[in-house]
């Protein structure tokens, strides 16, 4: 187990985005629950409900946590609790009035993504002056450049996935549903210690041309490419591989020849990851070997997205982010080929940015694995 995050790790946190806020022409930021809160305080409510609960960051002032009162004894056991002056309020009080005191009535304020609706809208009510911008839009940055502990998470993350990856290859896919195969992954990835299974894709033979097919009752059969993405939570951060295989002993030559193309596609873009380089340029170089071969059109969605906290967050690898890589970033690269009504493939691992380059996360073969 990683050691636990302290309160000198969510002050130096809160500090940060404080700066980032000012730097953003911000008054702060209004945090609810969600990963945002979870990294900046460590707290993760057990269920969001209509209940306010809302960090308040801003430079030079102490920053506040607002939580109902009766889930304060959780809020307390938070491990950044100690790094927030913390409010509570009760049923039939206005949690929005109390904090309001800790708000600039004229500030623009940046606030969670995924902050309830007639949340924000009792913000403004309350404090009619004061206006609000989605956090990823003004401060996407804020959790994209890992700290060495997050990074550690997430490389544990990836060797956990990479066991699941290995262990799957010895499951019987023949004669076998989607859903089945799906629900071998579920079990090993929680077998090699992750704590939560975000999804496991499994689309065989023409499923695997949606990238994001659900598995289903589909049987898979002999002569089936299968495509297999799978992840979730490893001590709070994720893991996202993504391999094809299969079943069978000798693949169709164009099989063959998409998967090896996309690889090149895969390979080429991890080689071009150093500081400095734009985001979208990631995404370029792997559509360029994937159009080159022919196949450009069947390559429908961007090359990769950031992970952390959460298994899809910024920075995104996609044409129109000029943002630099820096070391630190994480993401995902994961160029892929859907021809419709056929077949799919697509090759992901995660990676890091590092001082003079890219860093792997996952470390299992690329090559066309074969399955029974």
């Amino acid at each position: 187990m990683p050691e636990p995050f302290t309160t000198a790790d969510f002050q130096a946190r809160m500090a940060r985005a404080a700066t980032a806020a000012a730097d953003a022409g911000l008054a702060g930021l209004v945090v609810t629950p969600g990963p945002d809160l979870t990294y900046l305080t460590g707290y993760h409510p057990t269920a969001s409900t209509e209940r306010l609960t809302a960090l308040v960051v801003a430079p030079g002032a102490e920053p506040v946590l607002l939580v109902p009162k009766l889930e304060r004894p959780d809020a307390e056991r938070a491990a950044g609790a100690e790094a927030v002056r913390m409010a509570d309020w009760v049923d039939g009080q206005d949690p929005f009035a109390v904090l309001a005191p800790s708000l600039d009535p004229s500030g623009r304020y940046g606030i969670s993504d995924n902050a309830w609706a007639m949340h924000l809208l009792g913000f403004q009510e309350t404090l009619p002056g004061t206006s609000y911008a989605s956090l990823t839009a003004v401060l996407p940055m804020l959790r994209a450049v890992k700290e060495p502990d997050e990074l550690a998470r997430l490389a544990a993350a990836g060797a956990a996935a990479d066991l699941t990856y290995g262990a799957i290859l010895g499951v019987p896919f023949a004669g076998r549903t989607e859903r089945q195969v799906a629900a071998d992954l579920a079990a090993l990835l929680i077998e090699h210690g992750h704590s939560q299974v975000d999804f496991t894709v499994v689309g065989s033979g023409p499923n695997g041309a949606n990238p994001h097919h659900e598995a289903g009752d589909r049987v898979i059969e002999r002569g089936d490419t299968v495509v297999l993405d799978f992840g979730g939570l490893k001590d709070g951060y994720g893991s996202d591989t993504t391999r094809t295989v299969f079943v069978g002993t000798e693949p169709p030559q164009e099989v063959q020849e998409v998967h090896d193309l996309v690889r090149r596609a895969q390979q080429a873009a991890f080689d071009a990851v150093a500081p400095g380089v734009s985001c979208q340029e990631i995404d370029r170089v792997a559509r360029a070997v994937i159009t080159e071969g022919g196949y450009g059109e069947y390559f429908i969605h961007r090359t990769g997205h950031g992970i952390g906290l959460t298994t899809h967050e910024p920075p995104y690898m996609i044409e129109g982010e000029t943002r630099p890589l820096v070391p630190g970033m994480c993401f995902s690269i994961e160029p892929g080929v859907y021809l419709p009504g056929r077949f799919g493939v697509r090759i992901e691992d995660i990676v890091t940015v590092t001082e003079d380059g890219g860093l792997r996360f996952n470390g299992t073969p690329h090559e066309l694995a074969l399955v029974n």
